[in-house]
């Protein structure tokens, strides 16, 4: 090839490659100029979602504190904030308010008073609380404490061995162990007997559930529901519910007899686990018309998470048993305000002599810690009885910054040494009993599905008492600088765990 060819194809393959990069980079361009579409079809969806988030969280805000928190950060830090706001700001149940309304809630209180259930006396000694529970005291029931895992499910099996009709089975944390078969064997038995079985449970609380163990109890015949099954986490319709759990601990048997407490389903609650060794908790039984008042919560449950509407009987004459007079207490996030802590707020504002509480986490709101340290310093005998042991980091952490402050300001502060405490009791005075699933933290306060009976007979009161006392001789009391003489380092961390205290 003469030296004029050669130079004619190297100008050629120049040409090409000029051509071929030009290409290339025109490629390139396009690629950039289409991901940047999406990149700011994504940016304006962020900050039109943010703002959406924002204006909720001002419409809807309950603390300036909290409000202002969530607005500075989905102004600074929206993409990181937005999801976080929806698992854990998002707060909207209206759909559960339209069930309340449908099912009659607000009706309750004068249907009970005509059919002559209602305690007038205690109603009108405890007008807040009546007002909060939507639903006066009931008069005529029987009521009975029920102490630790064995006596409370040996207790639940005996009822489910004797429903004539309808069993509602709900609980916030249910095993596939020993304790959660041995449960779920008793409630087949009955399904198969032709007895209507309602099984419901929280998707959080018990993730753990085998769909083995669904199945089994499903193929009986039992009515089986997750308290989420029909509100996914990640709705494309609405918020995500991860962080709003129902954690209502309840049965009931043939609208005649109820059991709320402490307990979950799962081996550890009747102290077969190594690590907890003795699982310290309270359940009650009562028989009467607060059995109706249960199944009521149950049903509004029910409907809300299955779509399912159960029918009521026509409710004639109901039974009265007893002698004892009981307020049966639902509380949630669709409620309009903070009413459960409304209800304790009101509690320790009208002790004169004494307020125990006992509760396995310690994380209360400022309205709460300023109700205790306002009744410790007028001259209460304020006791608070927590674990020793921890089951939760972040929650155990908190609890000692908490402490600390209570402490200082007069509240006695209790750790239970004898096995793993995680009762919720509250004692006030010689007049009041709660017993419930309700902790003293936020969540139980403003974020979860709770339910608490409230006692004014003085043989509960007395039962309750002597129970207490007997909790407080096996834990140890908190000496005032106990906090202070901890690692710099453990303070630190208790500190910072008490910042996350609204979602704990």
């Amino acid at each position: 090839m003469s030296s004029a060819d050669q130079a004619l194809a190297q100008g050629g393959d120049a040409a090409e490659a000029v051509i071929r990069d030009a290409v290339t980079d025109a490629g390139v361009l396009d690629v950039m100029a289409n991901n940047l579409g999406l990149v700011a079809a994504f940016v304006a969806i962020m900050y039109v979602t943010a703002g959406i988030c924002a204006v909720r969280e001002v419409m809807n805000s309950r603390t300036s504190q909290g409000s202002v928190a969530w607005l500075l950060s989905l102004f600074f830090l929206p993409y990181l904030t937005v999801p976080l706001y929806f698992v854990f700001g998002w707060r909207s149940f209206s759909d559960y308010e339209k069930i309340q309304a449908t099912l009659g809630r607000a009706e309750r209180a004068r249907r009970a008073d005509e059919l002559g259930l209602t305690d007038h006396e205690e109603t009108r000694d405890w007008p807040v609380l009546s007002r909060v529970a939507g639903v006066p005291f009931m008069a005529g029931n029987k009521a009975d404490l029920l102490i630790d895992g064995d006596a409370t499910f040996t207790a639940i099996k005996n009822e489910i061995a004797k429903a004539r009709n309808v069993i509602f089975f709900q609980f916030f944390a249910i095993h596939d162990d020993e304790l959660g078969r041995d449960m779920a064997d008793a409630l087949i038995a009955r399904a198969k007997d032709g007895i209507t079985v309602y099984f419901l449970y929280d998707d959080v609380g018990s993730h753990s559930l085998s769909k083995d163990y669904l199945t089994r109890l499903k193929n009986a015949g039992v009515k089986v529901c997750g308290f989420n099954e029909n509100h996914k986490f990640l709705r494309l319709l609405g918020p995500m519910r991860l962080n709003y759990r129902n954690h209502r601990k309840l049965v009931v048997i043939d609208y005649r007899v109820t059991f709320v407490g402490g307990h979950n389903v799962a081996d550890q609650y009747v102290g077969r686990d190594n690590w907890f060794g003795h699982w310290r908790d309270t359940h009650v039984r009562v028989e009467g018309p607060a059995a109706v008042a249960c199944a009521l919560s149950f049903v509004e449950d029910w409907l809300w998470a299955s779509g399912e509407r159960i029918e009521l009987p026509q409710v004639g004459e109901i039974p009265m048993p007893g002698d004892e007079a009981v307020l049966v207490m639902p509380t949630g996030p669709a409620d309009k305000l903070e009413e459960c802590a409304l209800a304790f707020v009101e509690t320790a504002a009208r002790a004169r002599k004494r307020l125990w509480i006992t509760t396995p986490y310690l994380v209360p709101s400022l309205d709460i810690q300023t109700a205790l340290c306002s009744a410790a310093m007028r001259g209460v005998d304020v006791r608070v009885l927590m674990p020793e042991k921890r089951d939760h980091w972040t929650v155990w952490l908190a609890s000692h910054a908490y402490e600390d402050t209570l402490v200082q300001r007069g509240v006695k502060v209790y750790r239970y040494i004898d096995g793993f405490l995680h009762q919720k009791v509250t004692l006030m005075d010689d007049e009041l009993v709660s017993i419930g699933t309700v902790n003293f933290d936020n969540r139980s306060f403003q974020i979860n599905f709770e339910l608490t009976l409230w006692f004014t007979h003085p043989r509960m009161i007395d039962n309750v008492e002597s129970m207490l006392e007997t909790d407080f001789q096996n834990s140890r009391l908190t000496w005032p600088d106990a906090f202070q003489s901890r690692s710099y380092v453990f303070r630190v961390l208790a500190q910072g765990a008490r910042l996350l205290s609204p979602i704990l």
